[in-house]
């Protein structure tokens, strides 16, 4: 059931997400293999590179909300506890400063190698 609703949610990527996905997708050359919606566990993350075990999450403004920010840092948690590493951007940071939210990505990436 998990990767029905994963790839239902592959078909209908938000623009923050559709933009960090072109790029994702031109890291393979550089040995970068992401994938999108994938299902961790109980949980489908926005993107994935199993391989470095790095989640990113492209997070909307109701993520603010404390209920959402209590429910997110349960699920960060718990991908943390699977040997992930979360990295949340929000809507903002992709829109207003895309290159900045790319070289976070790969600052991260090249940590982690």
């Amino acid at each position: 059931m998990a990767n029905a609703f994963a790839r239902a949610l592959r078909k209908r990527l938000t623009p923050e997400e559709t933009r960090i996905w072109a790029h994702l997708r031109q890291w393979r050359a550089k040995g970068w293999h992401f994938r999108r919606q994938v299902p961790l566990g109980d949980f489908i993350v926005d993107f994935a590179c199993l391989t470095q075990r790095l989640v990113i999450e492209v997070d909307g403004l109701q993520h603010r909300e404390p209920q959402h920010r209590e429910a997110d840092a349960a699920r960060d948690r718990a991908l943390n506890d699977m040997g992930f590493r979360v990295l949340r951007l929000s809507n903002g940071d992709v829109k207003n400063d895309f290159e900045g939210a790319m070289d976070t990505i790969l600052a991260v990436l090249e940590r982690r190698r």
